[in-house]
């Protein structure tokens, strides 16, 4: 669907309008290949609601489109802060079904009776969280300062900062970031990359074969395994689908030349070592776009229960890493909910809350030999693959 896309409207103008990384899971495809369907359920359908957008109409009878899930669609124009009309009129989705813009921490109703009644719970307001997830757990970022980067660390990652305007440039759009929508005039300059699957697709492999580690018996052994024995782009289109990860990781350092990693402990080794240096690739490109050395660096979901990767974020990048809380998402929907409410005034305060509540763990950079080789390597194979 995307080079279908390009074909009415080319890429580099679909970006200006909206903004969003190039992913094929992205909304706007989704409805383009409706279109080019001929789908009868344009004619039928009255509004466009992501599925949390249905879960409030659900919750509360009222329609509201929020604006940080809004704008991950790539049908949003971030410049004008609405649906970007002329991209959905060149593509022919209809622009009728797409409702105006509501902000998180809106309230937007009351429970429907019959629910309440149902939950014993009486009268409840609906109010609008971030909903879109990194953008509720990005909420949950204990930061205490400006000009820090965050990792939403977990099956799959996405790397980023927070910016007061969208990055539209030549180079971001070179670079595939995305700019989406935060809270309180905030957004999120970011880019997706791999996360933990690598590591849990081996587990399943080798629990297939008999072999049913433990994820820290699996990381132990990863720790004890030498350092360095070869890299591999994370983010290639081999690793992303199910299926035998560790010969994948073999099979590609075979295919570049590399170094082939034997046991199960070289081989996770090598995902988290790669997992590092492809963050510190993301980092700094994410430096030159905002002109700005972003430094710590927080680590925020289920993966911080990985420590290892999180030493070797530390160590790879330079970077002070401070890991946690682990269920950002929700405690970030929850402090929106709050500041809707009016018991929290502003996003600095409900970060207050964060720090008040959670101990992080910290990891220094500590053992930075052999990093800048790796890095230079990772480098050398993205460019020839």
């Amino acid at each position: 669907m995307l080079e279908a896309a390009f074909q009415r409207v080319p890429r580099d103008q679909i970006f200006a309008q909206t903004g969003i990384q190039f992913m094929q899971i992205n909304s706007l495809y989704q409805l383009f290949a409706m279109v080019l369907d001929e789908s009868p359920l344009f004619e039928i359908a009255e509004t466009f609601l992501t599925i949390p957008d249905l879960f409030n109409y659900w919750l509360s009878g009222e329609i509201a489109c929020e604006f940080t899930n809004a704008t991950t669609t790539q049908c949003f124009d971030p410049r004008r802060r609405d649906w970007a009309f002329p991209l959905l009129e060149a593509l022919q989705i209809p622009g009728r079904l797409f409702r105006p813009v509501t902000q998180p921490g809106t309230v937007i109703g009351s429970l429907l009776p019959e629910l309440a009644d149902e939950f014993g719970s009486g009268p409840v307001p609906v109010v609008l969280p971030a909903c879109h997830d990194t953008g509720s757990a990005v909420v949950a970022v204990p930061a205490q300062q400006d000009n820090f980067a965050w990792i939403s660390s977990g099956t799959w990652s996405i790397l980023g900062c927070e910016t007061r305007e969208p990055s539209l440039t030549p180079q971001a759009l070179d670079y595939n970031f995305t700019n989406e929508g935060g809270v309180q005039g905030t957004w999120r300059l970011s880019k997706n990359v791999m996360g933990l699957w690598l590591v849990q697709e081996c587990k399943r492999t080798w629990a297939a074969a008999g072999e049913d580690l433990t994820y820290d018996e699996i990381t132990r052994q990863a720790a004890e395994a030498r350092p360095f024995t070869a890299v591999i782009d994370v983010d290639d289109n081999t690793f992303f689908h199910p299926g035998d990860m560790p010969g994948r990781v073999q099979a590609y350092c075979q295919r570049t030349g590399q170094a082939v990693p034997q046991s199960k402990g070289q081989i996770v080794r090598v995902i988290l070592e790669s997992l590092a240096l492809k963050y510190r690739l993301v980092l700094e490109r994410l430096e030159t776009l905002t002109g700005t050395r972003l430094d710590p660096i927080h680590i925020i979901g289920g993966g911080t229960k990985n420590r290892l990767l999180s030493q070797f974020i530390a160590d790879c990048t330079g970077r002070r890493c401070i890991a946690g809380p682990i269920e950002a998402t929700a405690i970030g929907n929850i402090l929106m909910q709050a500041i809707g409410l009016g018991h929290l005034e502003s996003l600095p305060a409900a970060r207050a809350v964060v720090c008040a509540s959670f101990a992080p763990d910290i990891f220094e950079p500590a053992n930075l030999g052999g990093w800048d080789e790796a890095y230079a390597q990772l480098r050398k194979v993205i460019s020839e693959c």
